[in-house]
């Protein structure tokens, strides 16, 4: 199977890229990376016999790998156009996942809101919306709670008795 597995990947990464390299992973898979398009794709022995678990992902700047955006199981004995065609098909939605957190990132949208710990003081003059608390809930914009109070009021009674037991004995 490992020699099949290279051979199928060898012929797959022709198909696909005319620059690549094509490598053992530790795990026993085999992977096709296309520096150019910065892309990667894994064909990985699957459960059955005759399948390959195949995975796309970028290739992120440093040349790291990001991990899979996609995987398909395919069937060996479907051919090498089918396992292309599936391959392709896996490129195209990590291209379309990589775009679409690039858009929204650019554009300051984002699928999911981004805590910010920044207090109300640092925000920009024109953020209206008010501050929120850990729930999410809009604080009020009191900044002394009542514990703060109880803590400075028994201090301050400290300091009282001290001063009177001082004057007393003076």
């Amino acid at each position: 199977m490992d020699t099949q597995l290279r051979d199928v990947a060898q012929g797959l990464a022709r198909l696909l890229w005319r620059e690549h390299t094509v490598y053992r992973e530790r795990s026993g898979g085999v992977v096709i990376r296309g520096e150019h398009v910065r892309r990667w794709i894994s064909l990985a022995p699957s459960g059955g016999r005759d399948e390959l678990l195949v995975r796309a992902g970028r290739i992120l700047d440093g040349g790291t790998t990001a991990p899979a955006r996609s995987e398909a199981v395919v069937s060996l004995s479907a051919g090498t156009t089918v396992l292309a065609a599936t391959c392709r098909r896996l490129l195209a939605e990590a291209a379309a996942d990589a775009l679409g957190a690039a858009g929204s990132e650019a554009s300051g949208g984002s699928e999911r809101p981004r805590k910010s710990r920044r207090n109300r003081k640092d925000r920009g003059p024109h953020d209206t919306a008010p501050a929120r608390d850990r729930k999410g809930r809009a604080r009020k914009e009191r900044h002394t709670g009542f514990s703060s109070w109880v803590i400075l009021l028994s201090v301050v009674g400290v300091v009282g008795l001290y001063a009177y037991s001082v004057a007393q004995h003076a």
